[in-house]
């Protein structure tokens, strides 16, 4: 290792302390990582498991204060105002208003009557539901800590954080083995009224541990091996890592999933081109040619094994695109009339459930309630109106121009495969929810902490 990289390596770590509690920050965003994924899959309904994972990244943030100023110093620019302008969106709306300006807000006037009939009034938040709002607002502490503390990690070992979600996703498939086996009557963490014998792992959303197992399926693709040198096993541990993780996917039996799973694939197989191409015009011997061949041949045997080993669960998954009876289809619809309602300002965040209860139409009417409007940017429109929408086509943007400047640098491909996975989380957006559970906050968070890390400083610490 360089001089220089040791002494970019140092300085990009937070200030020392004495005795045990010593500040680590690796080791603190590893820790958050594994509590996240172990109890933060529940979503909103979990509110205690919930909690013990935002008490843990408090914790962590009080000890890297240091790395927390860091961040906020150094960090680009954009990046700054967007995690702040995405704090104080939700703060805004548990600021108390006199009565006369929060009754004049587009869809109070049903608060308004119920606070009349009961002879109260007076200031209020703007949010219809500030309990619900301040729920939203905690529930963005860990993805803060992942990004802010783990900004003072040398990029060679947030590669290692990388391969711990590729861990975990390993993890995530063994419980979910055990609970494909039982037929739902074991190793279920979340209990939900939802299909069983399917593989949820530590989530208590199928399409959230789908997308969950696309992210690592994209790490484990893309990543450098943690090998101090090349070694010839290095290749084949990849691919039976990435088939197990397919594997997986299909297990969950995700529509949405299933899809995404391609994102991984033709990235892996455009590096394998990209090496063979490089090979070529440098004059390498067919040897390393052989080898990108040859990984592309066995990523192929893959596929092959995961549709042999599970057959019936793929053309299960496939069917399911040609269900015509998507209750999701009537939540959009009234949905979109909540939108309007509260347009353009929005309900408050974390209000979905609340709202739509009063404007979900009689025909539709089921025995369960909708719970998420299972679209998150029509979710949003509800909750935060043009605000919102506008903030999160903001994170959008900055993936794209954060993608384009790390093509750069020698990291580009593993930086490249977090922006696939914070691509497969928007998509999955589209029709689902994936980013309402404090595990994928997490690992979302990272995923934009390597990227920004990568296309801020492209020329700095060399591969080994």
């Amino acid at each position: 290792m360089s001089a220089q990289t040791r002494k970019l390596g140092s300085s990009n770590s937070s200030a020392p302390t004495s005795g045990f509690l010593r500040p680590r920050p690796l080791l603190a965003t590893c820790a958050l990582l594994i509590v996240a994924f172990v109890f933060g899959g529940g979503g909103v309904r979990y509110g205690l498991a919930n909690l013990l994972v935002q008490i843990t990244a408090l914790g962590i943030l009080a000890l890297h204060r240091d790395a927390f100023l860091t961040f906020w110093k150094s960090s680009p620019l954009p990046l700054r105002i967007l995690t702040a302008l995405s704090l104080l969106l939700p703060a805004l709306f548990l600021i108390p208003l006199p009565q006369a300006v929060w009754g004049g807000l587009p869809g109070r006037d049903l608060v308004a009557q119920s606070l009349e009939a009961i002879g109260s009034g007076g200031w209020r938040a703007a949010s219809v539901d500030p309990a619900r709002t301040l729920v939203a607002l905690t529930g963005l502490i860990v993805p803060l800590t992942v990004l802010a503390v783990g900004w003072t990690i040398p990029r060679r070992h947030l590669m290692t954080v990388g391969w711990l979600i590729v861990a975990l996703g390993l993890a995530c498939f063994a419980l979910g083995v055990l609970q494909v086996l039982s037929g739902g009557n074991s190793a279920v963490i979340f209990a939900e009224r939802g299909p069983t014998g399917l593989l949820y792992g530590t989530f208590a959303n199928r399409n959230s541990t789908g997308v969950f197992l696309v992210g690592a399926l994209t790490l484990a693709a893309l990543l450098p091996l943690p090998l101090a040198r090349p070694h010839p096993a290095g290749l084949p541990v990849r691919l039976g890592i990435c088939a197990l993780l397919l594997l997986a996917v299909v297990l969950t039996r995700s529509r949405t999933a299933f899809v995404l799973a391609a994102i991984p694939i033709a990235l892996g197989l455009a590096r394998a081109f990209w090496a063979w191409r490089g090979a070529r015009s440098g004059g390498g011997s067919g040897r390393g040619s052989l080898a990108v061949f040859g990984g592309i041949a066995l990523a192929v045997i893959a596929i092959g094994s995961v549709v042999a080993i599970a057959p019936g669960r793929i053309g299960e998954t496939i069917e399911r695109f040609e269900a015509t009876d998507d209750a999701r289809v009537y939540i959009w619809e009234d949905a979109a009339y909540s939108a309007d309602r509260f347009w353009p300002v929005g309900a408050g965040m974390g209000t979905f459930d609340e709202v739509f209860q009063v404007d979900e139409s009689l025909e539709f009417l089921t025995k369960r309630r909708a719970g998420r409007a299972h679209n998150d940017y029509l979710e949003l429109a509800i909750e935060a109106g043009i605000p919102g929408l506008g903030i999160a086509a903001g994170w959008l943007l900055l993936v794209g121009w954060l993608s384009w400047k790390a093509g750069r640098s020698q990291f580009c491909w593993p930086a490249w495969g977090c922006g696939a996975l914070l691509l497969a989380v928007a998509l999955q957006s589209i029709t689902d929810y994936p980013l309402r559970n404090q595990t994928m906050l997490a690992v979302a968070a990272f995923a934009l902490l390597l990227l920004a890390r990568v296309a801020s400083a492209p020329d700095r610490e060399p591969t080994r």
